[in-house]
């Protein structure tokens, strides 16, 4: 929201800077973004008045233009702009002048003419504007030459941009500040004024009808006449504010209608009344798939959720959003009907997102406003007719309220509010607090009686009451105490326990955590190398993305994993240990139901690293979590990884991941030149399958025995293979089994490797003896032989 200084000032006796002023709203709870001075890139930029217009004698879509600028001679613009006319007056930018975004104006030639400078539209002197500007910007006639444009503009103030929570729409506005300014600074404010005489004899009530048809989503709607209306521009005051707080003037009705809701909150519209053929408005939803045109000119798809403001039965403008394209007030306009209404706050904000259309309107309205600022506002623009003598108002007002607010009272009792806020601040003093933000409060016996004003939606509960009286005596005057509240034991879900040992076991393991956006590009699984044909492809695309790189939702971590490997390599960082905990997205075969989102845990190395380090992470994690029985089988369908160096983690049947070296083609795309290692694993399956319940077991009583075991067996044979062997032979007396040598050379024949164990056996409840232990291990080697071809080094 931004506030203009002067504007401000209007309404409450200010005699600090804006600076200090912001620093103290800030520690009030109006948190102050930044101080804008306005204008302040403008430099050298002065009204001149269009003396002559002459074709340019080697450019057809160029001009000759001959400008007074106050300055004896006339200064001659080379421009491509056509709607200006002899005798308008505009901005001119002079040789060396400076505008916004550093942009510095010349003397130079166009086309061989000589150009002494630039005429500037509306945005390129920063002006904002509703809609794209196709020409200069043309001054009131009545304007100075010579005179600085900023000065003319208004461009000259500070404005304060603060940012306001959705819980505070009172404060959407000049008079919401004010208030809020007035209570932090102790002194009073003043309300605008509102009186006004009808000076035409009509009546409203005889010649125009209202119906609420949808009263859930319409809780008011006022309508007010104006005859007799003269379309001209607003003056330089209004002008001037609203440029200030970033809206574009139009014309005097207009104008009326947005200072109204830059000064009160309460949105407004102008109804041109030649429109409303029917003498009836009507607000209804709109039909399905009816077409509608908006005042940007942009044609939109209504359907039967949106809420319309029709005359009788064609829709006419949408309500809270944006009005229609035919019923705008026009330069011949004659008589306005003013609307002044109040919209459930939820319909308006899930149809301002599914339209695309976010007006200022809907911004406030979706935060559900008072209903009362309605007969405010209304009566308010009415008095600004006046003041501006703009039309004549007509008498009567249609009025339709069909629930009004019902008044919310609370008690709180002052020693509460101490005892909560640890402070000592006397009853009267906290009267005084509530009063001062027009929350009224009288003292009973202690208790603070508080009548809650409607525009305070956020105020239900006693803990507000204490919130406010906290904020206006300072937070930085609440001393410091210790807490009262009990201890207690704090109570974690099964998921939490298992994703706080997932955590702690990863960087026990040396890796740091890492966090990436869920939103992703198909790009993303060009660069993995995923086949056209690949489940991977089929993702959910974002209806309303921020852009073209975040407009999937991911079906694979890896590129995400593989990005954050990038960032750290291109910035010299010889090693990288990362892990993330995050989700994909997997459509349901339902396409009416939310897709299935699962819980995925993504390793990756690179770096003094190889396939055994990320699987002496894996180890690591399954052991944390219970998980005694595993297993890795190798994988070479998957394009993403390096064929051979790729392996699938199985616990019994169940599938939990995928882990190996990524594929040097893939890695040439992300501009990484060492080996990269990434494990994704289904923590949703691991919590499953895992047993976090921790059992004592006794150190061993009885001594073990120890025996090596070297075999030669076929190249391609798998060590995995080897040990499931082995373990499937060795029963119970079999406490473990250790690789500890893997060998290829002269010594052995082509197409063999040496593979080396040691084995460990003990019994829980005797000495073994070597029969015991050579009957299991005889057993071993002849499975061995039989089963895989192993033969006895």
């Amino acid at each position: 929201m931004k506030v203009p200084y002067k504007w401000l000032k209007d309404y409450v006796e200010i005699d600090i800077a804006p600076q200090e002023l912001a620093d103290k709203l800030t520690l009030s709870g109006s948190k102050v973004e930044e101080i804008i001075v306005e204008g302040e890139d403008i430099e050298n930029v002065l009204t001149g008045l269009i003396e002559s217009i002459e074709p340019h004698p080697d450019a057809d879509k160029l001009v000759i233009c001959q400008l007074n600028v106050n300055q004896g001679e006339l200064v001659q613009i080379v421009t491509g702009a056509n709607n200006m006319k002899v005798g308008d007056i505009v901005p001119v930018a002079l040789h060396g002048a400076s505008l916004p975004n550093g942009l510095k104006i010349k003397k130079g030639k166009l086309r061989g003419v000589v150009s002494n400078g630039m005429m500037c539209s509306e945005e390129e002197l920063g002006i904002p504007t509703e809609e794209p500007v196709h020409g200069l910007m043309i001054l009131p006639a009545d304007t100075l030459l010579g005179k600085d444009i900023k000065q003319v503009l208004g461009l000259n103030n500070e404005v304060i941009d603060f940012e306001i929570t959705s819980n505070r729409p009172d404060c959407l506005s000049i008079i919401g500040i004010a208030r809020e300014t007035a209570a932090t600074l102790g002194e009073k404010y003043t309300l605008p004024n509102y009186t006004y005489s009808p000076s035409s004899s009509d009546n409203i009530e005889d010649y125009l009808k209202v119906e609420i048809k949808d009263k859930e989503k319409c809780r008011r709607y006022i309508a007010k006449g104006v005859k007799n209306v003269r379309i001209e521009p607003s003056p330089n005051w209004m002008q001037e504010r609203l440029i200030a707080a970033g809206v574009r003037p139009i014309n005097n009705i207009v104008d009326i209608t947005n200072f109204v809701m830059l000064e009160l909150g309460q949105p407004m519209h102008a109804f041109d009344r030649r429109e409303i053929k029917s003498n009836k408005i009507v607000v209804d939803i709109a039909n399905s798939d009816e077409k509608f045109t908006t005042l940007d000119g942009i044609e939109r798809i209504l359907d039967d959720t949106v809420l319309c403001i029709k005359d009788n039965d064609v829709t006419i403008g949408l309500a809270g959003i944006m009005g229609g394209m035919d019923s705008e007030i026009k330069d011949d306009t004659t008589e306005v009907i003013f609307e002044s209404a109040n919209f459930d706050g939820t319909n308006i904000r899930i149809n301002s997102k599914k339209l695309g259309l976010r007006t200022e309107a809907s911004l406030r309205f979706e935060k559900d406003i008072d209903p009362e600022l309605a007969m405010m506002a209304i009566e308010r623009a009415c008095c600004l007719v006046e003041e501006l003598k703009a039309g004549e108002v007509v008498q009567g007002a249609i009025d339709i309220y069909p629930s009004p607010q019902k008044k919310k009272l609370l008690e709180v009792s002052a020693k509460w509010v101490n005892d909560f806020l640890g402070t000592e601040i006397s009853s009267e003093a906290m009267v005084d607090y509530l009063n001062r933000l027009d929350i009224a409060t009288k003292l009973q016996e202690g208790i603070l009686n508080v009548e809650v004003p409607s525009f305070r939606i956020d105020l239900s509960i006693r803990e507000d009451i204490a919130e406010e009286i906290a904020r206006i005596y300072g937070y930085d005057n609440i001393p410091t105490t210790i807490s009262k509240s009990l201890t207690y034991k704090e109570v974690k879900s099964t998921k939490q326990l298992a994703d706080e040992i997932v955590v702690n076991t990863m960087i026990a393991s040396g890796l740091y955590q890492s966090i990436s956006y869920s939103f992703v590009s198909t790009k993303s699984l060009d660069k993995i190398k995923a086949t056209e044909d690949s489940r991977l492809r089929d993702m959910i695309v974002i209806r309303n993305p921020l852009g073209e790189d975040y407009s999937r939702m991911r079906t694979t971590t890896i590129p995400s994993m593989l990005e954050a490997l990038a960032r750290n390599y291109s910035r010299s960082i010889e090693e990288a240990r990362l892990f993330e905990m995050g989700k994909v997205y997997i459509k349901n075969e339902d396409e009416l139901k939310l897709p299935k989102e699962n819980n995925i845990l993504t390793i990756g190395l690179y770096g003094n690293a190889d396939y055994f380090d990320l699987k002496g992470v894996v180890e690591n994690l399954l052991e944390a979590m219970g998980i005694v029985k595993f297993s890795f089988k190798r994988q070479e369908g998957n394009p993403a990884y390096h064929p051979g160096k790729t392996a699938e983690l199985y616990s019994g049947k169940n599938l939990l991941g995928i882990m190996g070296e990524i594929h040097p083609d893939v890695l040439d795309n992300y501009g990484i030149e060492l080996p990269c290692y990434i494990a994704e694993i289904n923590l949703d399956e691991l919590y499953e399958l895992s047993n976090l319940v921790k059992k004592y077991k006794a150190l061993p009583k009885y001594p073990a025995v120890t025996r090596d075991l070297a075999l030669l067996v076929d190249e391609e044979l798998l060590v995995q293979d080897i040990e499931d062997t082995i373990k499937g032979q060795g029963g119970s007396m079999l406490e473990s089994i250790k690789l500890f040598d893997v060998y290829k050379g002269k010594q052995i024949p082509e197409g063999k490797k040496s593979v080396a164990y040691s084995l460990v056996y003990r019994a829980e409840n005797r000495t073994l003896e070597e029969k015991d232990v050579n009957k299991v291990h005889n057993k071993i080697l002849k499975a061995l032989e039989y089963k895989i071809g192993a033969q006895l080094r």
